[in-house]
C-alpha cells in the first residue's frame, strides 16, 4: 500500500545520537558494513541502540557552483556515551522544531515522492526550506517491497 503522510509542523528530537559522517569519496564504502560497526561500537560501549536508522544530507553549493553532498548516518543509544573516538562523535540532543513532515510507505525506489512532497507543499505555501534532512528508517519488508521512512525537512 503506496501512501504519503504530510504535516507542516512536526518536531524531530533524537537522544544520545551516536553519529558517522559518510566520506564520498571513499570508493569500497558498505553502508552496511558502518552500521553493523556502530551497532558494535554501542554493545562495547556498555550502550544499546534504541530506534531505526537515520540518515541526515545536506546539500549546499560551492565555489565552483557544484552540489557538496554530506551525508550522516546516526544511531539513538540507550545512555550518552562518553569519550567517543573516531571516526564517530556523540550529541545529547538534537531538535529540529517547526519541520515539514513526510511519513513514506511504499517500495524503496519511490522513496523520493516524500522529498518532492514536502518541497512541493513548500513552494506552493511560500515556505522556505533548509538545505539539509533527516531520514528516519522505521521498517524495511524485503519480502513485499515496502519500507516506511519519515522524513523531516526544517524551514530556514
Amino acid at each position: 500500500m503506496n501512501k504519503l503522510q504530510y504535516n507542516d509542523n512536526k518536531t524531530l528530537k533524537l537522544n544520545n545520537v551516536l553519529k558517522y559522517k559518510i566520506l564520498l569519496e571513499d570508493k569500497d564504502f558498505d553502508l552496511q558494513v558502518v552500521i553493523e560497526q556502530m551497532q558494535s561500537y554501542i554493545k562495547t560501549k556498555g550502550a544499546m541502540q534504541i530506534g531505526p536508522l537515520i540518515q541526515y544530507t545536506r546539500t549546499t553549493l560551492n565555489e565552483n557552483n557544484e552540489v557538496d553532498l554530506e551525508i550522516i548516518v546516526m544511531l539513538q543509544c540507550n545512555n550518552y556515551i562518553h569519550n567517543v573516538t573516531q571516526p564517530y562523535s556523540m550529541e545529547s540532543v538534537i531538535r529540529v522544531p517547526n519541520a515539514l513532515y513526510c511519513r513514506y510507505t511504499g517500495p524503496e525506489v519511490f522513496l523520493k515522492y516524500a522529498y518532492d512532497k514536502i518541497h512541493l507543499e513548500a513552494f506552493e505555501n511560500d515556505i522556505s526550506l533548509d538545505d539539509y534532512n533527516y531520514t528516519i528508517f522505521l521498517d524495511n519488508n524485503l519480502e513485499e517491497n515496502c519500507m516506511t521512512a519519515d522524513v523531516f525537512v526544517p524551514r530556514k
